[in-house]
């Protein structure tokens, strides 16, 4: 049999990279970069290669699994939707429709299938206990789009194909090709930018960004928000504003209460605070100023601490002032084939209600995940009786992971739709497998909303799934018809169970396409494998602006209270330990650690200190230690190193897979320890109530 060659696209994280695959009896021989793809450009990174291992991992699921006493058994997928939504029907008819809980893990995002297949299971279970991943590192940049510019979903995006100038902080795009920013090839981009202008990086440690930089500047954990505020007081004292075409669309008296707010911001403390000196700090400030074009991108480091949402609003602000919002080389808004903002009226859905323990805010109908474990313990008031988890680890992924699991074990039930049996899942009483990977047809629904440049692209399934599989779509479509025929029988459920039988995703996706801008439907992409280049970002502030009066809003209440609180929350500056995590181009999600090709080499979960840090402690390389936390400890091998910032440590997220009771051979070999054994379900952003994952206050010890 002769060999065949496909295209697609890799989705193991958010760079969208094409890859070439070619099959030799349907088996994968060899995964390469597309050079004919119009984004990435024949560019890939070591997890394209992961595709071939997770496909033929022995590992994974293929039929569902019930738990019956301590064991599981395989049972058909009829029966598996019968009783699942059978019993989530009796719970709850029993304990009220608040009663099941719902958990989307990051994975999510990156299936069509799970896309648009899940929204129609959850409006069926209609809960308000739901929860995703987006609130343990994304909702920061979701509320400042929502209330500058009239809806969550318009994220704007370097320009990095023309800046230059970027100015990256807590973010490390040459492991993650991006985040909140889609953007493949980091080491190209880089190398292209330093060519005509500046890369400088500002992160507690140095990085792998960092090492291709222009400039590293170390700065303390969790304390990039009065850098940022530096910058804005600097630039509205020496007038500096530069405003361009957006002065219609913003309002001078916002600007003026702006610089109200911090005429008594003590810029002295702000370099005791950041660790940044007061002449680097302008000169920082100058030369993003100056810069004929520039962008100032920021990440997990900026949106999971104390004040990540200020954080992120304060990057929007510096985009604005310098004349770089919504222009070339600077911060542009993406135009995607699919519009993922299907509205001309601005929507803010925050606080509509609140968490039963501590009162923490839904946002988008999501309560934050930092809770969720309380809310089970606390029956009396949340009544959370059940859990679905579609795509998650959250023992592994949210804080305080330990209380997590102990939580979801006093549940009386749990469904987890996934391919792992995982460190979360291991506590289901049913476990759905969707078919994945290279069997699933994709679409970057999500991601081509934060790309760096309009392109789009469908990829049919390249291997055919067993007969005996169900994808993602028709797993939440079964269970949502047949969930409905539980209920009582009424006009609108029979048309609702009439509709959901007749979707198919190849219809919502070609629905989708044909709305858009670009006069394209299905079929059109399906005779294009490479994909479609639709151009580089263009300024369309004026189609994107939701508000009546189409202005920015520069400073709703919500930040003026925040400016308020930092400037009066000044603290003694901590000597102790700060925790921050970590990022491994060989690893997204937990996962992936049980991938073969992935997990080659040396050991990547360690803990990485500072010399001084490690010689007051007579810790040396290649040494056990303890790391302890208010919620727990992990034993970790230490790596004395100068390339973290001192008082800092780090360890990377996603390991800890150490649980009995997972089926992950290759992770289990290779276990590692969980950051979220350390991080506080307490230690939360007042404002959202999301988790806080950098600068935990820690103590290292030497094991004897």
């Amino acid at each position: 049999m002769s060999e065949i060659t496909k295209y697609r696209t890799c989705h193991l994280c958010e760079a969208m990279c094409g890859v070439e695959i070619i099959l030799k009896k349907n088996k994968i021989k060899k995964i390469s970069g597309d050079k004919k793809d119009p984004f990435s450009k024949g560019h890939i990174c070591p997890k394209a290669i992961g595709l071939k291992d997770i496909h033929e991992d022995p590992n994974r699921l293929k039929k569902p699994l019930k738990k019956v006493g301590k064991n599981w058994i395989e049972i058909s997928w009829d029966q598996a939707i019968n009783e699942v939504s059978e019993k989530l029907h009796q719970i709850q008819e029993q304990h009220g429709k608040n009663a099941i809980a719902i958990y989307s893990g990051n994975p999510s995002v990156h299936n069509l299938g799970t896309i648009l297949g899940a929204p129609l299971f959850y409006k069926t279970i209609k809960s308000k206990n739901v929860f995703s991943a987006t609130s343990a590192d994304q909702l920061a940049h979701h509320l400042a789009a929502a209330t500058m510019f009239g809806h969550s979903n318009l994220l704007p995006v370097p320009d990095l194909h023309r800046t230059h100038h970027w100015l990256i902080l807590g973010g490390n795009p040459m492991v993650s090709n991006g985040s909140m920013m889609t953007a493949p090839n980091a080491r190209k981009l880089i190398k292209d930018i330093k060519l005509k202008g500046k890369v400088v990086v500002i992160d507690p440690r140095f990085s792998e960004t960092a090492k291709k930089a222009s400039e590293h500047h170390f700065i303390k954990p969790a304390s990039d928000i009065w850098l940022l505020l530096a910058m804005i007081k600097i630039i509205l004292d020496e007038k500096l504003i530069t405003l361009n075409h957006l002065e219609n669309y913003v309002s001078t008296k916002e600007l003026s209460v702006l610089k109200a707010l911090l005429q008594n911001l003590d810029l002295d403390y702000v370099a005791a605070k950041t660790g940044i000196k007061n002449e680097t700090i302008s000169l920082i400030t100058k030369d993003f100023i100056n810069a004929k074009s520039a962008s100032i991108y920021g990440r997990l480091g900026l949106s999971t601490v104390e004040y990540g949402s200020l954080s992120i609003w304060a990057i929007n602000i510096l985009n604005i002032l310098s004349g770089n919002f919504d222009t070339p080389g600077g911060i542009m808004f993406p135009k995607p084939a699919i519009r993922v903002v299907n509205t001309k009226k601005p929507v803010l859905k925050f606080n509509r209600w609140q968490s039963t323990v501590r009162k923490l805010p839904e946002f988008n109908g999501e309560l934050p995940v930092s809770t969720l474990a309380e809310e089970i313990f606390n029956k009396k008031e949340s009544k959370i009786n059940a859990l679905i988890t579609v795509c998650g680890n959250p023992v592994l992924s949210t804080p305080n992971g330990k209380q997590l699991e102990k939580a979801i074990d006093s549940l009386d039930f749990m469904v987890s739709v996934d391919i792992y049996l995982n460190e979360t899942t291991k506590n289901a009483d049913y476990i759905l497998p969707p078919a994945t990977a290279l069997e699933v047809s994709h679409y970057d629904y999500i991601f081509n909303n934060l790309a760096i440049r309009n392109t789009t692209k469908y990829s049919e399934p390249i291997i055919a799934k067993s007969k005996d599989a169900l994808y993602d779509f028709d797993i939440f479509k079964r269970l949502t018809i047949s969930l409905l025929k539980k209920h009582k029988k009424t006009d609108q459920t029979l048309q609702q169970i009439g509709m959901f039988k007749n979707l198919t995703l190849n219809y919502l996706l070609d629905s989708g396409l044909k709305k858009g801008c670009y006069n394209l439907d299905l079929e059109k992409l399906k005779q294009h494998p490479n994909g479609i280049d639709l151009g580089s970002l263009k300024p369309r502030i004026e189609d994107v602006l939701l508000f009546e009066n189409k202005k920015i809003r520069l400073l709703s209440d919500i930040y003026i209270h925040e400016i308020n609180k930092l400037l009066k929350s000044k603290k003694t500056i901590s000597n102790t330990l700060s925790l921050i995590g970590r990022r491994n181009l060989r690893s997204n999600n937990s996962w992936m650690h049980n991938s073969k090709s992935l997990m080659k080499g040396s050991n990547i979960c360690n803990l990485i200190i500072h010399p001084n840090d490690a010689m007051k402690r007579n810790i040396t390389s290649g040494d056990l230690v303890e790391i302890t936390s208010r919620v727990g400890s992990v034993r970790i091998t230490a790596d004395v190193n100068d390339e973290i910032c001192e008082s800092v440590i780090s360890i990377p997220h996603g390991w800890g897979h150490h649980r009995k009771g997972i089926k992950l051979d290759i992770a289990a070999a290779n276990p590692g320890v969980s950051i979220n054994d350390l991080t506080d379900d307490q230690f939360v952003e007042e404002l959202t109530g999301v988790a806080i994952f950098s600068g935990i206050d820690v103590e290292v010890t030497l094991c004897k």
